[in-house]
Formats: structure tokens, sequence, C-alpha cells
């Protein structure tokens, strides 16, 4: 039986503790370890009921419940509620009894499967391009069957065939998509077709399902027209020849930073992805030939392999994948790299100019592995720094100290093992589960959960600046600053900063003696320090660092299945977090910084309004999405100050959600609005318990409550129904976006945004009655 372990239990002495590094004792870790003799038959059977219940409903419902955790945590942690379930009819009024006893329940439940630091663990997952780059990743290092054991493997051969369109719209499809909800595409069929060849999976395994797999690859036009990641991925494993990629010369790397196309001025996530990619580009790494690798040859080309046209495959994309097609200016940029410059470097004198920036590009990846204690800024970029560890000394201790860190990726669920966006969203979800418990004003009866949910919030934030020349290494100051997992991790973010310090200033204002010593002070000005360093020119702010080049970079974005990925952009989320952190530090402590906070909620509010879209709407860049942004852009301007009467940002903001009301109430948003920037109901126009929650939100921050409370009663109807047994809230649709195409799991939503917005709809609307 499989069993989640937390912080400190996830290090074995004897084992993998030389190897494992920490700022504060892995606070927050998570990490699932196999245990053959764990389990009752009963438990046993409990969790393949589970996971035949997804099996057999996996076209209709792509998202686990993440049941092995709550199993776990059922036995650990019962829930001892007596308060019997309620639900209101369409034509019965809801009571402040009713809503209070859904409350109760929810928090009593939602309590249980709280870590024993403070955090709420969860599934991150999602994106189906991840598993396979650590699969590819161990298999050429030689490292699958010690780091993988025959369970890893076998969850994550489950993982693979549970989201496997095995049938789509009524035909025999057998691809997998870029995400768990997505239609299938080039780059996650291919991808995840290799890595269950890898994992051991024969041509034809799977009860027809690889067969499937390859027919759809072949019926594609083969893997020549992958994306430029995949084709990255597949040359480093000897499937694919570096001559068939678009250059990444690592060369770039030593051109001024006055320069705007200068890989520092870019989008964090985006340097660190490509950083490692040019390495291994230079360098033309691949890893061993083995006859798996020679049978892939064969089964993924409509061609004999000798045979196939590399330059022309340079630039072929499934249109299936095209979401970011490339402008011709990328063409020509690419095509003279690959003829003029390319050849230059492979050859001496200039060759010695391509082993210095190899050499540069190894201090920063190294830097960037040591400063996040091997865990790395995401999923992609650690198992791309690992393998650039391995290719510079495969007995190096700089890989030595990746292994490890490989399992804080790993989340097993109903549905089986996946790689995880990020190490979790701990810090990010415990700062909303606090202000979500606050906002109900029964705190008090939820001391213990609140004072292990404060200490994981004080313990997690960042206490120092990365060393040595900032400038040098392209990083922001980080002291102060709240990141979005774990202190270990490390990397400061403008919302979980904003949020974090929002949490941490509601606790302030609880008796100790329920919810523990506050935050000192020194650090709540040093998270206002950080969170004034992020703003921008424009008023906005972005995610983790200033904007730092032109919005026209985005020509040279060459991953076509992303969109604004190449610069940091400021957003209404970041912007309004910041704007709500900045004013209640100012209500609780007026003389520090007055005046700068001040300029800045009002530089801040400018730009929410600015970017307004003329129907009232703001597209959400991280949650679906015009519901998420509607509420950040709702809240953030109330906060600075703005009202509905005498601001017509607001108005217009409402009167957009309230024309998105379902007909039976609440609201429910499809994926589709981040992919098309356009609002897409959900199937059937079913409401969304997250959406319906997010909108409630913005609308009583409005003042809705106020001018007709109709909509309100009518969406607290779909939240309190949508109730389960336990207090617990139903699964549904996947609710997390980046980079415009691509959805992420946040599990804890389900939970935290119906007591939130529940919560505030008691206070707002029935106790003012």
């Amino acid at each position: 039986m499989w069993k989640l372990k937390i912080g400190s239990d996830t290090v074995r002495e004897g084992g993998d503790q030389q190897w494992l590094r920490t700022v504060n004792n892995h606070l927050g870790r998570q990490v699932w370890e196999y245990h053959p003799e764990l389990g009752t038959p009963e438990e046993l059977q409990q969790i393949e009921d589970a996971r035949k219940a997804l099996w057999d409903n996996r076209f209709e419902t792509k998202h686990s419940s993440d049941l092995l955790m709550r199993i776990q945590f059922a036995k650990e942690n019962p829930c001892v509620t007596n308060l019997p379930q309620l639900k209101v009819k369409d034509a019965e009024e809801v009571t402040e009894e009713v809503v209070t006893t859904t409350l109760r329940r929810a928090i009593d439940f939602y309590s249980t499967i709280q870590a024993y630091d403070g955090h709420w663990p969860g599934d991150y997952g999602g994106p189906m391009f991840l598993l396979p780059g650590l699969v590819i990743t161990l298999s050429i290092t030689g490292a699958l069957n010690a780091v993988l054991s025959i369970e890893h493997q076998r969850e994550m051969s489950r993982y693979l065939y549970n989201h496997q369109a095995r049938i789509f719209l009524q035909n025999e499809d057998g691809g997998w998509g870029l995400h768990i909800e997505g239609p299938s595409t080039m780059f996650g069929t291919a991808l995840n077709y290799v890595s269950l060849r890898l994992l051991g999976e024969g041509a034809d395994d799977g009860k027809g399902a690889m067969g499937l797999a390859r027919k759809w690859i072949l019926d594609h036009g083969g893997v020549t027209a992958i994306t430029s990641w995949g084709k990255m991925w597949l040359s480093l494993l000897g499937a694919y020849e570096w001559s068939g990629n678009n250059p990444l010369p690592p060369e770039v790397w030593l051109c001024p930073y006055s320069l705007p196309v200068h890989p520092g001025r870019m989008w964090c996530h985006c340097r660190m992805v490509y950083l490692p990619m040019s390495y291994l580009y230079g360098k033309r790494f691949v890893g061993p030939i083995t006859p798996t690798i020679q049978s892939l040859r064969k089964e993924l080309y409509t061609v004999p392999y000798h045979e196939v046209d590399w330059n022309e495959a340079r630039n072929l994309c499934a249109k299936e994948d095209l979401y970011y097609p490339h402008p011709m200016v990328q063409d020509i940029l690419w095509a003279s790299l690959h003829y003029v410059l390319e050849p230059v470097f492979m050859r001496w004198p200039a060759k010695r100019l391509r082993e210095k920036a190899l050499d540069t590009v190894m201090q920063h990846i190294h830097y960037e592995d040591e400063n996040t204690r091997y865990i790395c800024i995401g999923p992609v970029n650690k198992v791309l720094n690992m393998l650039c560890c391995w290719a510079e000394d495969p007995n190096s201790e700089a890989f030595k100290l990746h292994l490890p860190r490989l399992y804080d990726y790993l989340w097993i669920a109903e549905d089986g093992m996946k790689m995880q966006g990020y190490n979790g969203s701990q810090a990010w979800d415990t700062s909303f589960a606090v202000q979500a418990i606050i906002s109900t004003n029964l705190a008090k009866e939820y001391g213990p959960t609140l004072r292990k949910a404060h200490e994981y919030i004080k313990d997690s934030q960042v206490l120092e600046d990365c060393p040595g020349d900032l400038n040098f290494w392209y990083r922001h100051i980080s002291k102060g600053a709240w990141p979005f997992s774990t202190a270990d991790h490390g990397w400061p973010i403008s919302d979980c900063t904003a949020e974090g310090l929002k949490a941490a200033l509601l606790l302030s204002t609880l008796p100790t003696e329920t919810v523990g010593e506050s935050l000192d002070r020194k650090k709540l000005y040093d998270a206002v320090n950080v969170t004034l360093s992020l703003q921008n020119d424009d008023g906005g702010f972005a995610t983790y660092e200033l904007t730092r080049s032109y919005r026209w970079l985005e020509l040279i974005n060459p991953a076509e299945t992303f969109g604004d990925i190449v610069i940091d952009y400021p957003y209404v989320e970041c912007t309004s977090a910041a704007i709500q952190a900045l004013m209640l530090f100012k209500k609780l402590y007026p003389e520090h910084r007055r005046e700068e906070i001040e300029n800045c909620t009002v530089r801040a509010a400018e730009f929410i309004e600015k970017i307004q879209a003329t129907d009232g709407s703001w597209y959400g860049s991280w949650g679906v999405c015009f519901t998420y942004a509607g509420w950040f852009g709702i809240k953030g301007l109330i906060a600075a100050g703005r009202t509905y009467e005498d601001c017509s940002s607001i108005s217009k903001a409402c009167d957009f959600l309230l024309s998105k009301e379902l007909a039976s109430g609440g609201w429910g948003e499809s994926y589709l609005s981040c992919q098309n920037k356009e609002y897409s109901n959900l199937k059937d126009n079913r409401p969304h318990i997250v959406n319906t929650a997010w909108a409630m939100l913005a609308l009583l921050g409005a003042g809705e409550a106020k001018k007709d409370p109709t909509p309100l009663h009518r969406a607290a109807r779909v939240l309190i129904n949508s109730q389960m047994e336990n207090g617990d809230f139903p699964q549904k649709e996947i609710m997390g976006i980046f980079n415009k195409n691509c959805m992420i799991s946040y599990s804890a939503y389900r939970n935290i945004f119906p007591i939130w917005a529940l919560g505030e709809y008691r206070c707002q609307v029935l106790e003012a009655l």
C-alpha cells in the first residue's frame, strides 16, 4: 500500500539523507512510499474500487479525486462531525442555519486532510508532457530501475493508460493530449508512447492501446511532426536526429545583457528550461542507443529512419499541436543560425567559444540547483538540469544530489502516479485556506487547524536573498517573499508573497491563544519590501521578477504549444493580490512606508483598469478563466478604494459576471475559455463549484448583496447541494492554467473556495438581514 510521508518523515536515515539539503528540516516536503505490509483487506479493496471507478468513467471524468490520500487521512485523522448533510430545494430559501452547518461540515472535513506540519497536500498534476521527461532522463542515465521501483513503474503505466484517449468522439483515437482534458496531440502521444516503451511495455501491449497510439502517430505524419520540445527529448534519447532541431546556441548566454533578446531578460521559467536545453544542444548529447531505441526508430516514422529529411523536419509541427505558429521572422532566424552560425561554432577556432558558452551555462545550472536544494524551479528544468549534470560527469556529486529530489515531484492518486507541475502548491493553498476559514467568522472553533497553518506560513517564508551578485545570476531579491510550495524551493513569487502576507496579517488579528504568535514585524516589513520591489513601470505586477524586456520578443517564442512564455508579463491576478496585501498591511501598520504603498496601489489599480476588456472582463492567466480574473480584478479595485458606485470598471465587471450566470444558478467555465480567449461554458451548461465560488466572491466584494442578492442565493444553493456526505466537495473539471494552453490541477480549490464563498455569503448577506 502507498503511504504519503510529510516533512522530516520523508528522509530515511542511512538512505538518501546525505544527498538532501534543506533550510527548515524539509517542511512541506511530500513523498509517496510503497509499503507492501501496509493496508487491511478492506482498505486495499477500497483503493481497488476507486481505481476501477476511475477506469470505468475515465472518458467522462478525467480528473482524479485524490482518493489515496483521503483514504490514508481518514484512517489517521478521522472526521468526527455529527452534523447532518443538508440540501436546499429550488423553492426553498437559503438560511443561515443551513449555511453555517454546511461550513462547519466542510471545515471539519478539510481539517482532517491537513498535514501535521500545517499545509494541505494534494494533486498538482494535469500536464501530460512532464512524466516523459523524467522517464527519458532516467532511462538515458541508467537510473530508471534504481530510482523507480516496480511499483512506481506500474503506477506510472496505470496513469498513462488511464489518460489515453482510447475513444474520442466515438472513434478510436489512442492518443494523449497536452493535458488530461485536452484532445490528442503529437507532443503528448509520441512522448507518452515512448515513456510506456521505456517502462517496459511492448509495442503491442496494453490490450491494443499501444497499437492504437502508434497508429495515431503514423496517421498524423510520424514524429517528424512533433513540437520543438518533443524533437529535443527524442534527440536526447537517440530516436531523432539533432539536425532535425532548430538551433538553441548556448553562445547567446555570452551576449551583453543590454540586448533585449538576452536570456537573462526572459521569464524565469522560459530561461530555466532553455538554459539546459542549450547545453545539451550545444554538446549534441545523445544517450546510449539500446535495442528499444532502435525499435522506436522503426515504430515512430512513416519512412525508414535513414530516409528521413531532417532539414524539412526542423519546422514541421502537427496541426493538433500548433497553438502558436512560428512567424516568418522566426523561420528566418532559425534558418540563419542553422545554415550559417552553427557550422562555424562546431569548428575550430570558434569551437572554443562554444566550449566557453557551455561552461557558462553549466555555472548557471549549478547555481539554480544549489539555490533550490536541487528541486529546481519546475519539473522540466529539474530533469534537464539533472541530465546536464550527468552529461558533465556521470559520477558527480551534483547528479547524486538531484536523484532524491525526483520524489518531490511524484504524486499518486487512483489514476496512477504522475509528475506534478511543481513540487506541490503547499504555501499557495495554505494561504488561501487560512483566508477562507477566517472569512466564515468561525475561526475560534478551528484554532488547532489555523495554528498549524500559521506555523507553516511563518516557516515557509524565504529568509535570505540568493548568494552572490544577483545581477550576474539574473535573480531578483527574495528575502521576505513566499514561494509557491516550500522554502527549500525558494523561488519568490509576487502573488504567493501577497497571499502569504495577507494570511499572516489576518492571523495576527486573532487571539494568540487561538492561532499562536504572530509573524515577527521585521519579517512583515521584508514581505512589503519585496512586494514593492516587484512593481513594473506600468503599475502592474508580473510573477517572479520585473518584466525585463519587450512584448515583441514573443515573436521568437519557439514553443509551438504555449503562448506568452518569453517574458514575465504583468497580470491582473498578481497585481490585485499585491494591492490587497499592501492595503491590509497599511491598515494594520499605517506608518511604515505609507507613501510608497499609497503610490504603488494607485498605479496598480490604474493598471487593472487599463487592461480590462471592453465587455468588463479580465483574462485569467493562472485559473479558469474570466471568473477567476474577475474575482481578482474586482477585489483589487475594491481594496484600492474604488466602489461599485464610483468605478465603471467594477460595475462593468459585475455586469459581465452576471451575464454568464447559468439559468440553473452558479457559474461553470470551461478550460476552452483560456485557450480561445473567449468565455465558454462547460458542456451541458453545468455549474462548477470553483467558478461559482469565484464569481460569488467577486460579486460579494463589489457589494452585490445590497443591490440584488438573488444570484448569490442561487449560487449558494449550488455550493450547498454539491457538498458530499462526509463534508468534502466533489472534484470536477480542471481549474488551473498556464501559458494560455495547458491546464493544471489545483485539487485544494474544491474545498477552499466553497468555504470562502459561503463564509463571505454568511457574513455579508445572511447575518446582515
